[in-house]
């Protein structure tokens, strides 16, 4: 089959989720599955877990999706897909489908990192041959800016507000990435919609992998992130260049950094702009920048340290 990697031949093909859905201006999941989707040699069967972008693209009889897409529960996309793609085998070993059919479920961080961890888990556990991605905007955005476990230190949230008490989220968020990893499946990975090229090449790379495979992909959310409504992919790319979000695959084990900055810019570069951190950079909360800081270099010390690119 043809792998169009160029952005002129990427634009020849015909865009899977149409305009016209009710996602926010300036979101960055819709940008997240056009990409994904994009990428895509074969037919896609995908599953959705409620979410922001699940509400936002099919309202009662219209969807934007113009590929098989199955809407689940908040919890179950996973489980869901992998019952799907077990028939898929059932049927083609009995010879009524021909055709390579790829089946990926979309998810956003609370139907992943938290509530629907557990059937995520299970499927790669039980070796299904699909693709998971999660598009990570860090926190429930859909349902009123809860913290989730995706949530950044210090991140100002309806549920861990800036106040007298606290000052925004006081613990780290969850690496799921490295999570996923563990689960010992033959692909994982960390993408930015910023680099595009780079998110493209990892989808076709794990669609080409039999078995399960897990892509963490940021997703900017400005509703959430208090931030402006045309800085998606500024912000995605401040947080690849300030190693907040740092771009990477295992596969079969063997860690490789996908981008490295030529200068990495300091964390500060990065939460400036975003509404929901901006008590960290009032008098008295240094500190707290300092630490988050820290956080990120450590992180990144230790995966430049994995792959062997100290």
């Amino acid at each position: 089959m043809a792998t169009p990697l160029t952005l002129k031949e990427l634009s020849k093909k015909e865009i899977l989720l149409t305009s016209g859905h009710r996602m926010c201006s300036g979101c960055g999941a819709p940008i997240i599955v056009k990409m994904v989707l994009l990428a895509s040699d074969y037919p896609i069967v995908a599953a959705n877990a409620t979410g922001c972008l699940e509400v936002s693209t099919c309202i009662s009889d219209y969807t934007a999706w113009k590929i098989p897409w199955i809407h689940n529960a908040f919890e179950n996309a996973a489980a869901t897909l992998s019952g799907v793609e077990t028939m898929y085998r059932f049927l083609k070993k009995q010879g009524k489908i021909d055709k390579d059919i790829k089946f990926i479920a979309f998810g956003g961080d609370g139907g992943t990192y938290d509530i629907g961890f557990q059937s995520l888990s299970g499927a790669m556990e039980r070796g299904h041959d699909m693709l998971y991605v999660c598009y990570d905007n860090g926190a429930y955005m859909n349902t009123g800016i809860q913290r989730s476990s995706a949530t950044p230190y210090g991140a100002d949230t309806t549920t861990c507000p800036v106040g007298s008490g606290i000052q925004g989220k006081p613990q780290p968020r969850k690496n799921l990435t490295k999570i996923m990893a563990a689960h010992d499946i033959p692909y994982t990975a960390q993408a930015s919609p910023s680099h595009w090229m780079d998110l493209v090449k990892k989808v076709k790379k794990a669609l080409e992998i039999k078995g399960p495979k897990f892509m963490n992909i940021l997703a900017p959310c400005n509703r959430g992130w208090r931030s402006r409504t045309d800085d998606a992919i500024q912000l995605s790319r401040l947080a690849v260049e300030t190693c907040y979000w740092p771009l990477y695959e295992i596969e079969n084990g063997v860690t490789k950094v996908t981008f490295k900055p030529k200068e990495k810019k300091p964390l500060a570069d990065f939460l400036k702009p975003q509404g929901r951190f901006k008590h960290l950079f009032a008098p008295g909360n240094e500190n707290m920048l300092k630490n988050f800081q820290e956080m990120v270099d450590k992180e990144w010390g230790y995966l430049l340290k994995a792959s062997g690119t100290e």
